[in-house]
């Protein structure tokens, strides 16, 4: 380093001059950003209707020795984005059968919060018509009325103006289902005069705002800062480590060289107080 450092001596001076120039780069790309933007992020509220009080009519047939509840349930379409059928205190294999005439995306992993390498606008489906069956007394089903994840949460959109923003929001939010109505089976075998619990949750979406898109610019700036650092570190680095490897060799050849001038010097001492024993013996 005292070598290049000889060599040029306005080294340093390069280094920090590149560095600051890089950060005052960084930060005004984030200001630039921040001030003048296409992006603008939109927020939605979610409200959930819950029907757990449903009227089911009873239809017994005795041929057939089974018990057919069914219900129509009507539905907000406007928005609507999430459908919940569950049925309770069914009997052993008693089938759920829901029915919309729009169709639903459903999946049997929809809703899974262990599924591992679903996704549910690759594996859904648009089923009119789903049939289940209980377990444990239990069957519930889940469906989307649609599969785009614009139309049920929070995102993004590029637009010219904030009055824009709105209507590109609005465009993904708004959405109006085919059917108003739901169709509920529950098929239970043997004669049944209690009524299982049926209960039916539907979410519907709501556009609340639409902001531009900023950021903290001091956060950005730290790390920017970070950032250069990060990576004069990574080029710098390799260099002072060859430099101190090569140093250290230097510095273990200087002491091997001197410990064999010592050991020179030792031998030339004694081959010389020899010469002069051997001389004056003559």
């Amino acid at each position: 380093m005292r070598k290049a450092l000889a060599q040029n001596p306005n080294l340093l001076r390069t280094l920090l001059g590149l560095s600051l120039t890089l950060i005052f780069l960084l930060s005004y790309a984030v200001y630039a950003n921040t001030i003048s933007t296409s992006y603008y992020t939109y927020t939605t509220t979610s409200y959930e209707h819950v029907d757990g009080q449903v009227d089911l009519d009873r239809t017994w047939d005795s041929e057939a020795n089974v018990t057919v509840w069914t219900a129509n349930v009507t539905i907000d379409r406007y928005n609507l984005t999430w459908v919940e059928v569950s049925a309770y205190d069914l009997v052993e294999h008693a089938l759920l059968r829901v029915q919309d005439a729009a169709g639903l995306f459903t999946h049997p992993m929809l809703g899974d919060a262990e599924a591992s390498g679903f996704s549910c606008m690759v594996d859904c489906t648009l089923e009119v018509e789903t049939e289940l069956q209980a377990y444990d007394g239990t069957a519930s089903f889940l469906g989307l009325a649609t599969k785009d994840p614009a139309a049920r949460s929070n995102g993004t959109v590029v637009s010219a103006s904030l009055e824009e923003a709105w209507d590109d929001a609005a465009a993904l939010v708004s959405t109006r289902h085919g059917s108003n109505v739901l169709r509920i089976t529950i098929e239970e075998h043997g004669e049944r005069s209690t009524a299982p619990n049926l209960e039916v949750r539907t979410v519907n979406e709501e556009l609340t705002s639409v902001e531009p898109f900023s950021v903290d610019v001091a956060s950005e700036f730290v790390w920017a800062l970070t950032a250069v650092f990060a990576c004069f570190s990574l080029v710098l680095f390799p260099a002072f480590a060859a430099y101190a490897v090569a140093r250290r060799r230097e510095k273990r050849n200087e002491t091997l060289l001197a410990a064999a001038q010592l050991s020179d010097e030792a031998v030339d001492d004694g081959l010389t107080s020899k010469t002069d024993d051997v001389d004056e013996a003559e």
